[in-house]
């Protein structure tokens, strides 16, 4: 039986094809996971379909197909994009364990606790996305101008949508963890982000204008919980800072 890769302790040499090697076995486990996933999500791809549906106003029915092919696709696709949200935590687990050979011991402990933090913040993204955002686009988008056209939803653009929004809001939700991971490695303190709130402001606005979301009620939505989020992230990294005074030393290379 294969082992799992194994990660490399902080300071251990290693040539770079023993570095390529570890890559090519994470993202054999990557992709192996994404694969069993994917044999889960399309066994339950019609209670996944039903689930999407529901934020789908009551008197338009279920998404319509218009070729041949197209519910075959549509469900692979849906089984594909509901395997990648599943197993995110475990893509997020292999990426840290890749770097984490980077950092010293005493912080490894600490970006552990990040990746757990991170897969938990990105459920919560996409609970809020799928109970909030989603349904408040998709009543706005298909109620506009309702007198003015007969809609009919297509279900291939549809549960792309649903499932950009969904994505959307789980990386939204990461926001703290980017601010707090900056504040840590000494690229800004939480000085510097207080004294600059209209300037992050601002920058959150332009990067929830640029969220998937064509429309003003999920633009707002998006953005809401990112200026929320990036308070937040500043009153943690100040907390930080005075339990753990001293930022993270990103490795440095030796100079030949």
């Amino acid at each position: 039986m294969k082992r799992l890769p194994r990660r490399l302790q902080h300071g251990e040499e290693a040539t770079l094809v023993e570095h390529l090697e570890e890559l090519r076995q994470r993202l054999f486990v990557c992709l192996g996971a994404i694969g069993i996933a994917f044999i889960v999500t399309y066994v339950f791809h019609r209670r996944i379909l039903d689930l999407l549906n529901n934020a789908l106003p009551a008197h338009l029915g279920k998404p319509v197909t218009l070729d041949v092919t197209e519910p075959f696709m549509t469900t692979l696709w849906v089984s594909f994009y509901a395997a990648v949200l599943l197993v995110m935590p475990v893509l997020i687990w292999q990426a840290w364990a890749f770097f984490a050979p980077a950092f010293e011991d005493q912080h490894t402990k600490m970006m552990g606790w990040f990746v757990v933090v991170a897969a938990v913040l990105l459920v919560c993204g996409v609970v809020f996305g799928y109970y909030l955002a989603l349904p408040a686009a998709v009543h706005f988008l298909t109620g506009y101008d309702s007198n003015q056209f007969d809609v009919m939803v297509r279900a291939r653009s549809y549960y792309s949508f649903a499932a950009a929004v969904l994505l959307a809001m789980g990386l939204v939700f990461e926001l703290p963890l980017f601010v707090i991971g900056a504040t840590r490695l000494g690229i800004i303190t939480s000085a510097q982000l207080r004294r600059s709130r209209r300037v992050g402001y601002f920058v959150v606005a332009c990067v929830g204008v640029a969220l998937p979301g064509v429309d003003p009620i999920t633009t707002l939505i998006e953005t809401i919980p990112l200026w929320i989020l990036y308070e937040l992230s500043i009153w943690v990294s100040v907390f930080m800072e005075r339990r753990v005074p001293n930022p993270i030393q990103a490795p440095t290379i030796p100079e030949s």
